[in-house]
């Protein structure tokens, strides 16, 4: 089979990691020869069913998945870095670029509405994560937990959007990084960017700046976790403090007045700012892919998560409430706001602490993001749903460096191209969708355990579970749809009450966590489901378009690559299986628990 195929065999760390043959590539028995492939392909309906109702065990993602790259990566990060890494990883353009574009253009002085309502969906997301994270420590974060509880093909099309949303977080981020670049320079942001007229708008402004900056920062992340991490906290606190200043310097400027709209919006305005705001909190999850590298995952990835998310919460609200109470929302700078609105208070040399802050800011965005895709890209690859030689880590630094080229030249290239604009709406519709899906397998987690679960339980959860979905889809639905009405929501909204009701009362959970637990289960996972669905229901049809189109990709991909190639190694490991239980001894004890698929 080549590299890897001995599922977990202490030989699969003597793979060659930095070479470049057809094998390092494509090991796998599907793709030795047009004949094997050819027979491959006429078996895509037979191998689908069998990867739709695979699910990985959680051993063999801790244990023998893990092998596959080759060499450990280091187990050096604490709760401080863990923290530093979250705060690094979300407080960026999100705040710093899209706080005046949706005051200005869609929510007005409520803005600060709409960063709560985000960052509650944001923290019912963090602690789904949280109890996986600390059960299952491993570098691929929501595709690993995806894969244990919803199965291979679920996981892959989640995977394929936490690598979207990755991409085009950190082009979105470096396109940012120019703009408050040149607001330090006195320049606009289009001074630094070439306009080929050629091009389609929203793709004409090409940005060389962002492509620079995030050269750099691939040079950075692939050399040390513990160095990035000790870099991220130090230009984090830099940041916290010029956040600090923005605050203070700015409620000196405040007027009332600019407040007398506040709902001008109204509440579809709130809820539209929110859906694209989300952006503003994506970044966590990449902290959730660096449990593997965690000394204690069970104390401190909770620590970690939900401390870094209440600081980043409370940051953004009480600048969201600055910005709006110096200018008046209609004045407000879509490019860089908070530096125009000192400008505009009479505080010009503010805006060279405001740029420098943001650009701070932006950097250790980008950095983070580097380290999590990297995980994810890499994880991914030790199932083969992903060319392994992506898995590879390298045994001098620790870091899974191929992943890490591959994922950042795919952002520079993202970053030359698109408006900011065009690329938060997408970011949004992959995050909450991925969002959505850890929260269903939280529920599947707790309630559904094969061979202990009866089938009358199953049954039930599957139905209630139905309904949960269905009647949040529902809601959004009828909110996209109806501009004055509410009649539908007396219909839905109860149904998804009842139906979470119903799965509480009437299922017995099948498992308890070991470590660390997501308090109100089924309530909170559930209200997960339900705002993250809500919030997808006021982004724009274009974004969906590209959203359908990605998937549409993805899905050509996995059924000419990657079905078969991961279909291959889950096959060897169940050969393999046996006979390392023999070998080791535990034929007896861990007959269940083995290597491979459930």
């Amino acid at each position: 089979m080549g590299v890897g195929s001995e599922g977990g065999a202490t030989t699969a760390v003597k793979r060659r990691g930095c070479s470049c043959t057809k094998d390092d590539f494509f090991p796998e028995e599907s793709f030795k020869s047009w004949g094997n492939y050819g027979r491959a392909l006429r078996e895509t309906g037979k191998r689908l069913r069998d990867r739709v109702t695979a699910r990985s065990l959680e051993q063999s993602e801790l244990h023998e998945v893990r092998l596959r790259s080759g060499h450990e990566m280091k187990k050096n990060l604490t709760w401080w870095d863990l923290i530093w890494f979250g705060i690094g990883a979300v407080i960026g353009s999100g705040i710093f670029v899209l706080t005046g574009q949706e005051a200005r253009e869609d929510v007005g002085p409520a803005v600060v509405l709409s960063f709560v309502v985000s960052g509650i969906s944001a923290m019912l997301s963090v602690f789904c994560y949280t109890e996986f994270a600390v059960e299952i420590p491993v570098a691929g974060g929501s595709f690993a937990y995806l894969r244990v509880e919803l199965g291979d093909f679920m996981a892959f099309v989640a995977a394929g959007n936490i690598l979207l949303e990755y991409v085009i977080g950190g082009a979105a981020v470096a396109r940012s990084w120019t703009s408050y670049f040149a607001t330090l320079l006195n320049h606009e942001a289009n001074d630094f960017r070439i306009h080929a007229t050629a091009l389609a708008d929203g793709y004409n402004r090409l940005d060389p700046i962002a492509v620079v900056v995030i050269c750099i920062i691939c040079l950075v992340a692939a050399l040390s976790t513990k160095g990035t991490s000790r870099f991220n906290y130090l230009a984090s606190i830099v940041h916290i403090a010029v956040i600090l200043f923005i605050i203070i310097a700015g409620l000196t400027k405040a007027k009332a007045s600019n407040y007398d709209q506040f709902f001008h919006f109204g509440a579809r305005g709130i809820f539209k700012a929110s859906a694209v705001l989300f952006f503003a909190y994506v970044g966590f999850d990449a902290v959730s892919t660096m449990a593997e590298e965690t000394k204690n995952p069970a104390r401190d990835i909770p620590i970690g998560l939900v401390g870094s998310m209440t600081i980043t919460t409370l940051a953004y609200c009480i600048l969201a409430v600055t910005l709006c109470l110096m200018q008046p929302y209609g004045q407000i700078d879509v490019d860089a706001p908070f530096s125009v609105a000192f400008k505009a208070v009479g505080m010009k040399w503010a805006t060279y602490i405001v740029a420098f802050g943001a650009l701070k800011g932006m950097t250790t965005v980008l950095l983070v993001s580097a380290v999590g895709q990297a995980r994810y890209l890499t994880h991914i690859a030790r199932t083969h749903m992903m060319p392994p030689w992506l898995a590879h880590v390298n045994s001098r630094t620790g870091t899974p460096i191929n992943a890490t080229i591959v994922m950042l030249v795919a952002t520079a290239i993202i970053a030359f191209f698109t408006d900011l604009g065009i690329l938060a709406n997408l970011l949004s519709i992959s995050t909450l969708f991925i969002f959505m899906l850890v929260a269903v397998a939280l529920i599947v987690r707790r309630y559904y355990v094969s061979g202990e679960t009866s089938e009358a339980n199953r049954s039930k959860l599957v139905v209630f579970l139905l309904l949960i979905l269905g009647s949040s889809i529902a809601t959004a639905s009828y909110w996209a749809a109806s501009e004055d009405g509410w009649v539908g929501y007396l219909v839905t909204v109860p149904v998804w009450f009842l139906s979470t009701a119903g799965l509480w009362w009437f299922v017995p959970q099948a498992r308890a966590p070991r470590l660390w637990g997501v308090p109100l289960v089924p309530w909170l996972p559930s209200t997960s489901i339900a705002i993250n669905i809500f919030l997808l229901g006021s982004i724009d049809s274009k974004s969906y378009m590209r959203f359908a189109i990605w998937t549409g990709l993805l899905l050509i991909y996995y059924f000419f690559v990657g079905l078969h190639a991961s279909y291959d190694m889950a096959k060897a490991d169940e050969v393999a299986a046996p006979v390392k239980r023999l070998e080791d001894g535990t034929a007896a004890n861990n007959g269940q628990r083995g290597d491979g698929d459930a």
